[in-house]
């Protein structure tokens, strides 16, 4: 009788040894799938991504490149809209996707175009707070490399909603700069919201400070794209859906108005042009072959494939 126990309990014992096993393993299988979906995947992902060659006199002659990265639309949840766990799920995705980006491309200088946040416009002084909170964690950088941010309608409203507590209480965040120069490229940081053309205060201090601006440089940035019809001529895989592409633009709403886009191409002749605004890729030209690039946004909430622009 006393050997059947034993024999017993040595089966016993034998079954709770495969399923500590088995639980092992199993564990082992999910840390490894949520490292490699949680961190590898965007070294895998991002590692593909190199700097353009450039064959210039100056590149040639041994001057140095500035190497710039784009991105647009990072509409960080607020405190209405904002589900936790999607906020929590989204934040982390662009977290690990900027600084990754930051470690294996190194870039020097880092533009958003806009849209940083999803309730800035009506968000109180406490979650403002906590939203610019936020963004510090997931756009920390090193001291050496420079990070310019563009107003967006989500920031400081559209035309109507704006007004100069938005725009100053962003501003002194920010501190954005009209006027950006380095290693002899010129950007000119753009507040198109302000650009109605109906004379509001806002409105004529931007502009005054664009025709300024106008008289020194020929390079120049925007939040809302130029006036185009429509997003039917643009393709690649970052380009809208191809669903949407037909729907026509609404003047100051989608696009800038015809006037402030001629105004701008007048006022500062600008070689090249990067916008945000409508979460898709397109390249445009516009008046005499200026390109315009708009960048899609960088955020998984507004798209299954987010990305970022690298300039050079």
């Amino acid at each position: 009788m006393a050997l059947i126990r034993l024999g017993f309990g040595r089966q016993h014992f034998c079954l709770l040894k495969r399923r500590s096993s088995l639980l092992l393993k199993l564990t082992a299988v999910v840390f490894a799938v949520l490292l490699f979906c949680e961190f590898l995947i965007y070294y895998l992902v991002i590692f593909r991504c190199d700097w353009p060659e450039v064959k210039t006199p100056a590149h040639d002659s041994g001057q140095k490149t500035l190497k710039a990265m784009f991105l647009a639309d990072t509409h960080l949840l607020g405190e209405v809209r904002g589900h936790w766990l999607d906020k929590l799920r989204r934040e982390w995705q662009m977290e690990r996707a900027f600084q990754t980006a930051l470690w294996l491309l190194q870039p020097e200088v880092v533009f958003i175009l806009g849209d940083i946040f999803d309730e800035g416009k009506w968000s109180s002084s406490q979650a403002w707070a906590d939203d610019v909170e936020r963004f510090q964690k997931i756009f920390r950088h090193p001291r050496h490399v420079q990070l310019k941010v563009v107003a967006g309608n989500h920031d400081i409203g559209f035309h109507y909603q704006m007004s100069t507590y938005k725009i100053k209480r962003f501003e002194k965040v920010f501190n954005p700069e009209r006027l950006f120069s380095w290693k002899g490229m010129n950007f000119v940081l753009v507040n198109s919201v302000a650009l109605e053309g109906d004379g509001c205060h806002i409105c004529s201090e931007a502009e005054a400070e664009l025709i300024e601006i106008s008289h020194k440089l020929n390079c120049s940035r925007e939040h809302f794209p130029l006036f185009r019809r429509s997003d039917a001529n643009c393709s690649g895989e970052d380009a809208a859906p191809l669903e949407e592409r037909a729907i026509p633009f609404k003047e100051r709403y989608d696009v800038l108005s015809r006037e402030a886009s001629q105004q701008l191409l007048w006022w500062l002749r600008p070689r090249l042009i990067l916008s945000g605004h409508t979460h898709s890729a397109c390249e445009v030209l516009h008046g005499a072959g200026v390109p315009e690039i708009s960048v899609p946004s960088f955020s998984w909430r507004n798209r299954n494939n987010p990305s970022f622009i690298m300039v050079i």
